[in-house]
């Protein structure tokens, strides 16, 4: 009976391991658009994808991203535009730049990348405004990026590459952050089903944590003492200094811990853009496949006893 298992479970990885090495045709007369291309997965993406031949929209948000990604791709690359995500002028200016670049053709691949990370603290620490920051960026700009390009993707019948996170399955801390990234999931499983009706394809990818912008520790700890020093005495009497230097030890034992290779992720973008028949979802990295991914699987109350052992404890817990 086992000998039998084994055979399936063998013939089926075989199986999609056939299926998923199909690569679409005409990858060169295809266009793909990718946001925040200044640095990161979105900048190494754009090469990436340069480097094979495709023809790459980049939006970058500074100048001086657009001109460094200049520099470092082919012409096919088409010119660099600063836009965003978070200006509804910008994102219509996006796609009207974007429209007549692809002509009748459309517009095969949509990859929403541009995020960020900051301000994230204790939810207590926060206020409105800054939950908006987060949201502005990475949940909303996503969504009214991906409705402006839509009618361009359906007529291509192209796809939409959604970068979630395993934040988005796992919350191990306040702020957006957490939340933006489960709206990116739900957003992108309604999407995936309504737009299959007419053979547009949607992946998200959800990275453990790599070494980039978001996870910077010079920012986050900048951002964190900032949090602190504005936040009320009672606030400060609750939580404590001991709980303020465990969280910044914290932060920066995390960046150490990043992966630093960035293609474990442009890898899975690229295969969600051009194989015939792409994943609904990529976990990349190692702590994404065998912690975080399974950790969202296990009964609530296991997974708080996990963090609760290896988060820092506030001064007047009980």
């Amino acid at each position: 009976m086992w000998l039998y298992l084994a055979a399936l479970v063998g013939l089926y990885y075989l199986l999609r391991w056939y299926r998923e090495r199909q690569v679409v045709g005409q990858l060169r007369d295809k266009f793909v658009f990718i946001t925040g291309c200044d640095s990161g997965f979105g900048n190494l993406l754009a090469r990436q994808l340069d480097m094979r031949g495709q023809r790459v929209l980049a939006a970058c948000l500074t100048e001086k991203g657009a001109e460094q990604l200049r520099r470092q791709t082919s012409d096919r690359l088409e010119e660099t535009v600063t836009r965003d995500v978070t200006k509804t002028e910008s994102i219509a200016a996006a796609a009207q730049w974007v429209k007549e670049h692809v002509g009748d053709r459309g517009l095969w691949g949509l990859v929403n990348n541009a995020g960020i990370s900051v301000p994230t603290a204790p939810n207590e620490w926060l206020t409105k405004k800054d939950f908006v920051t987060i949201l502005n960026v990475n949940l909303v700009g996503v969504i009214e990026v991906t409705l402006s390009l839509l009618p361009l993707v359906r007529k291509a019948r192209g796809r939409v590459v959604n970068v979630a996170s395993v934040m988005g399955r796992v919350s191990l801390f306040g702020g957006g952050y957490c939340i933006s990234k489960y709206g990116v999931e739900a957003f992108s499983d309604s999407l995936r089903r309504e737009l299959s009706y007419f053979g547009v394809k949607v992946a998200m990818i959800e990275p453990g944590f790599f070494k980039t912008h978001v996870t910077n520790s010079k920012v986050l700890l900048r951002n964190f003492k900032q949090l602190w020093d504005r936040g009320s005495s009672e606030v400060k009497d609750i939580y404590g200094e001991k709980f303020l230097a465990s969280c910044l030890k914290l932060i920066k034992r995390m960046e150490q811990k990043c992966t630093e290779d960035l293609s474990l992720v442009t890898n899975c973008m690229e295969h969600a853009l051009i194989a015939c028949h792409p994943r609904t979802r990529y976990s990349a990295g190692w702590d994404a496949k065998l912690f975080y991914l399974p950790l969202s699987y296990m009964p609530t109350f296991l997974v708080d006893a996990m963090l609760y052992v290896s988060t820092p404890k506030p001064a007047m817990a009980l």
